[in-house]
């Protein structure tokens, strides 16, 4: 009889932390060097699996990254980061590259003949 109690009690607390809520952000906000905001969205703009000193600097130097589990005014997304910054799920930061024009293509060169 207690061997069962004992498996209803660790099933009970199994479904207890399965069904749980994560733990998220509804909103990111960067702070740049001067204090303004630079970046605000649902999207984190770092790869939230490494540590925030190694990724913040990438995309904002002297920058600072808040996040919120409020997304009011999170909606109106602000993206003045000075590097394309991503979702970390969708490619990570060791995608983050600064912003270059596209170099036009060259036309093939004629062989003497």
């Amino acid at each position: 009889m207690r061997a069962i109690r004992f498996a209803t009690a660790g099933a009970a607390a199994l479904m207890a932390g399965l069904c749980a809520p994560g733990a998220w952000a509804a909103c990111y906000l960067v702070y740049g060097a001067d204090q303004q905001v630079i970046y605000r969205s649902q999207i984190p703009p770092v790869d939230l699996s490494r540590h925030l000193h190694e990724t913040v600097p990438q995309v904002a130097p002297g920058g600072t990254l808040v996040f919120s589990l409020d997304n009011q005014g999170c909606e109106l997304e602000i993206n003045r980061l000075p590097f394309t910054a991503t979702s970390a799920a969708s490619r990570g930061a060791s995608m983050l590259r600064p912003v270059q024009p596209a170099q036009p293509a060259r036309a093939p060169q004629a062989g003497r003949g």
